[in-house]
């Protein structure tokens, strides 16, 4: 039985993958690779075995194949973004076209579309970045996680555009509560402008 590997929620953990294929051989012969790159990678063959074990088995990053069974690529998608906002995701297959790989950024958020067989320098240049924007959103939730529910309502207003006294009005506050509550906005995410909010909140 293989260790639970680091949750991604530790943002110094290395980097964890995990690779979805119906063909059992290929997946674990996809995260054999991506071990050799120093990524922890685990690989199933069944999108509903994944969904299932996702909670206590969290990822940077998903690698899916798009033709599966009942609950195909997308499908999946979908169900693990209910899940984990902040995962990474990326499609293969071996029967590529225009309006699945439109679909699978547009649609399903996927970083990317790839076709079988994998590239493996293109899977892996892919994947740093995917990693990376994962890792990038967790900390960002993580900053606005600490905000009390008055700051989130100032996070909110500010990042729809609203000054002190607008904000002030809305919320029944003082302009001077309003400004306390701003510069603990700041503050708490680390950030020095509306426009560093604005990135924070996507």
């Amino acid at each position: 039985m293989p260790s639970r590997p680091p949750s991604p929620l530790d943002l110094d953990a290395p980097a964890t993958v995990h690779v979805l294929d119906d063909d059992a051989d290929l997946g674990a012969a996809i995260a054999r690779m991506l071990g050799r790159q120093g990524i922890v990678a685990r690989a199933f063959d069944d999108p509903l075995a994944l969904l299932d074990a996702y909670p206590d088995w969290p990822a940077h990053a998903v690698v899916s194949d798009v033709m599966m069974g009942d609950l195909d690529g997308f499908g999946f998608a979908d169900r693990l973004r209910a899940i984990d906002r902040h995962v990474a995701i990326l499609f293969m297959t071996a029967w590529p076209t225009t309006a699945h790989a439109v679909d699978s950024v547009r649609r399903h958020g996927g970083l990317d579309y790839l076709e079988k067989p994998i590239d493996e320098d293109r899977l892996c240049a892919s994947l740093v970045e995917g990693i990376a924007w994962s890792r990038d959103r967790r900390a960002a939730a993580r900053r606005l996680s600490d905000l009390t529910p008055r700051e989130r309502q100032v996070f909110e207003l500010l990042v729809q555009g609203h000054g002190n006294k607008a904000m002030a009005g809305l919320l029944g506050l003082s302009p001077k509560t309003i400004e306390d509550h701003r510069a603990a906005v700041f503050a708490k995410t680390q950030t020095q402008g509306v426009a560093q909010l604005i990135a924070l909140s996507r």
